[in-house]
C-alpha cells in the first residue's frame, strides 16, 4: 500500500459524503426546532438578547433568526430562507423554515439507505409542482372591496402573532392604510408600495387601542417658531420645498475685503433682499404651510409669519414625499419655478398636537391620499416593536390580497390537502422517485402537527382524524382550529391563508431543501497564511503589531 498523497494543506479540514448531509440535516432541523413553537395562534414567543443588550421579544420567524449568530453553514442558509420569504411576501416566515427542516428530515432516511441526492431533489421537485397545482384547484377567489373578507384574512395572520389579543384592531389598521396607498396600474393591476408610502410612527404612552391610521401624514416637527406661527389651519395651500430659505453661502470659504464701511451694508442690504425676494416669490401663491427639507434662516421665518405663514424645516426626504403624495403637492426645488399646480389642497387640516413630551404635526383628512401614517401608541417600547413587526406583516397579507385575490385555507387544511393529493399520486410515479415522492408529501403534515403540537393536543389521535378526513378528498378545507384546538372546517371559522404566501412558502421550503441535499463536501481551511513552523507558540507571549490588529488569528477548531 502507498503511502497516501496528502493533497489538501493539513490546516484544511474537509468532510464528505454522508457525513455531511447529516451534518447540513441536522443544522437545518435545529434552526426549524428553535422556531417551530412559534406557529399558529398559540404560540410561544421569544426573547433575544441582541449584541447591545437591548431585548426583542418576538414570535415573527425572520425577527428571531435575524438576531441568531450561527456558526453552521447550512443553517445559515435556512435563515436566508425566511429573510427571502419576509421581503417576498412578508408572512409565512416561520411555516418555511418549519417546512423545510421536515424535508430534510424524511430525506436523511433515503440518504442512509444510499439513495443519490439527485434522486431525491427530483422526486421533491416533482412534488412541488403537483403541490403547486393542486392549491390552484383549491384556491378560492375574494372580492377585494369586500371588507369583512379582507378583515377575515388579515385576522387570521395576525391570530397567530402577539397582537391577535386585541381584536380587529391591527387588521383594521393594516386593511386601511394598505387599501390607501394601492395605485391602480390598469389591467386590473395593483401596486401597493407599502415600504414608501406607509409610515409607522411609533409613541410610547397611552393605550394601543389609540393606534389609529391617519388619512394623510403625520411628522416629528414642530413649525419654526411656535409662538407666531399658526399651529392649527384648515384646509391649507401646502408648498413643499426642496431648497434651503437662507442666504447662500459660497462654495469655499471666501474671503472679502471691504475698504469702505458702506459697502458692508450694502452687502447685508443684499442679503437681506435676497431672502426677501425668496419669500415673495413664495408668497405669491398665498400658502399657509411651506415644508422645506434644508433649513430655514431667521429672516425668512420672519417674512413667512409676518404673512401668516407657517413654516417647517429640515424634513426627511422620505417624509416630504409623503406628504407630497397625500396633499397632492408638487416638490419645488427652487422658488424661482412655482407654479399653481405645484400648491397642495388635498388636505382637510393642518395641525400641531402634543403627544406625550413630543411635537408632532398632522395633515390630515386628505381627499384622496396615497400616503398615510399609522399612528401606534402602546405602553412600552418592545411592545410597540412587536406591534409594529406584527403590523408589518398584516400589511404584506393584504397588500398580497390586493395584488392577487385568491385564497387558500388556512390552519393547516391546505398542507393536509396537498399531501393527501401527492400520497394519492405516488402510486402513479415510476422507479425509485417514488418513495422520497411519498416522504415528501408525509413532510407538507408537519405544519398541521406543529399546530396541534403548539395546542397542547393529542398529536396523533388529531393527526389521524384529519388525514382520515382528508384522504378520501371530500372537504379540502378541514383544518385545526389554532386556537382551541378542535377539527372544523375553515370556511365557517373564517381561518384564511392568502395564495401567494402559500405558493410562495412551499416553493422556498423545497428549492432550499433540495439545496441542502445537493452539498457533499464541505472543506474548511484556516484562512490565516503561517510560516511553517511559525505556528502559535503557546510559552512567550505575542505582541500584535498594528498590521495584525484587524485582522485576529482564526483559531483552528
Amino acid at each position: 500500500m502507498h503511502a497516501p498523497v496528502l493533497v489538501l494543506k493539513d490546516s484544511l479540514k474537509r468532510e464528505s459524503g454522508s457525513k455531511v448531509h447529516h451534518a447540513n440535516i441536522q443544522a437545518a432541523k435545529a434552526v426549524a426546532d428553535i422556531i417551530r413553537t412559534t406557529l399558529g395562534p398559540r404560540s410561544m414567543l421569544k426573547m433575544l438578547l441582541d449584541a447591545g443588550g437591548g431585548i426583542v421579544v418576538t414570535n415573527d420567524g425572520n425577527a428571531i433568526l435575524r438576531e441568531l449568530d450561527l456558526a453552521h453553514p447550512a443553517a445559515k442558509s435556512m435563515i436566508e430562507l425566511s429573510r427571502t420569504q419576509d421581503e417576498e411576501v412578508g408572512d409565512g416566515t416561520t411555516s418555511v423554515i418549519v417546512l423545510a427542516g421536515e424535508m430534510l428530515h424524511v430525506a436523511e432516511t433515503f440518504i442512509d439507505k444510499n439513495y443519490h441526492p439527485t434522486v431525491i431533489c427530483r422526486a421533491y421537485n416533482k412534488a412541488l409542482e403537483d403541490a403547486i397545482a393542486v392549491l390552484d384547484k383549491i384556491a378560492m377567489p375574494v372580492d377585494v372591496n369586500d371588507r369583512s373578507t379582507l378583515l377575515s384574512l388579515v385576522k387570521s395572520c395576525i391570530g397567530t402573532k402577539f397582537t391577535g389579543q386585541f381584536g380587529d384592531l391591527i387588521a383594521d389598521l393594516a386593511i386601511d392604510a394598505t387599501t390607501t396607498v394601492g395605485v391602480d396600474l390598469g389591467q386590473g393591476m395593483r401596486e401597493v408600495d407599502i415600504k414608501k408610502y406607509i409610515k409607522v410612527e411609533k409613541v410610547p404612552g397611552g393605550q394601543l387601542e389609540d393606534s389609529k391610521v391617519l388619512k394623510g401624514v403625520m411628522i416629528n416637527k414642530d413649525v419654526v417658531a411656535p409662538g407666531k406661527m399658526r399651529r392649527k389651519i384648515v384646509n391649507p395651500r401646502i408648498i413643499l420645498l426642496d431648497c434651503p430659505l437662507e442666504y447662500k453661502k459660497g462654495e469655499n470659504q471666501t474671503n472679502a475685503e471691504l475698504v469702505r464701511e458702506e459697502d458692508w451694508e450694502v452687502l447685508l442690504k443684499m442679503e437681506e433682499e435676497y431672502i426677501q425676494n425668496l419669500c415673495m416669490q413664495i408668497l405669491k401663491f398665498k400658502p399657509d404651510l411651506v415644508i422645506t427639507e434644508k433649513g430655514l434662516s431667521e429672516l425668512a421665518c420672519h417674512y413667512l409669519s409676518k404673512a401668516g405663514v407657517s413654516a417647517i424645516r429640515r424634513l426627511r426626504k422620505t417624509d416630504n414625499n409623503r406628504i407630497a403624495k397625500a396633499c397632492g403637492a408638487v416638490i419645488v426645488n427652487r422658488p424661482e419655478e412655482l407654479q399653481e399646480s405645484d400648491v397642495g389642497t388635498g388636505a382637510g387640516l393642518f395641525e400641531v398636537k402634543k403627544i406625550g413630551d413630543e411635537f408632532f404635526s398632522f395633515i390630515v383628512d386628505c381627499k384622496d391620499p396615497k400616503a398615510c401614517t399609522v399612528l401606534l401608541r402602546g405602553a412600552s417600547k418592545d411592545l410597540l416593536n412587536e406591534v409594529e413587526r406584527n403590523l408589518q406583516d398584516a400589511m404584506s397579507v393584504a397588500r398580497n390580497i390586493l395584488k392577487n385575490p385568491k385564497l387558500l385555507p388556512g390552519g393547516g387544511a391546505t398542507e393536509l390537502t396537498v399531501s393527501a393529493a401527492l400520497k394519492q399520486k405516488s402510486s402513479s410515479v415510476e422507479g425509485v422517485e417514488k418513495w422520497p415522492y411519498e416522504a415528501a408529501a408525509l413532510a407538507f403534515e408537519a405544519i398541521p402537527r406543529t399546530l396541534a403540537q403548539n395546542c397542547g393536543l393529542n398529536v396523533i389521535r388529531t393527526m389521524t382524524q384529519l388525514q382520515g378526513k382528508h384522504a378520501n378528498g371530500e372537504n379540502a378545507w378541514v383544518g385545526i382550529d389554532g386556537s382551541s384546538g378542535e377539527i372544523v372546517d375553515m370556511k365557517e371559522r373564517k381561518i384564511w391563508d392568502s395564495y401567494n404566501v402559500k405558493a410562495q412558502t412551499f416553493k422556498t421550503a423545497i428549492e432550499a431543501a433540495c439545496m441542502l441535499l445537493r452539498i457533499d463536501d464541505i472543506v474548511s481551511g484556516i484562512k490565516k497564511k503561517q510560516a511553517p513552523g511559525a505556528g502559535p507558540t503557546p510559552n512567550k507571549p505575542t505582541i500584535e503589531e498594528e498590521g495584525d490588529a484587524d485582522n485576529e488569528q482564526i483559531l483552528p477548531e
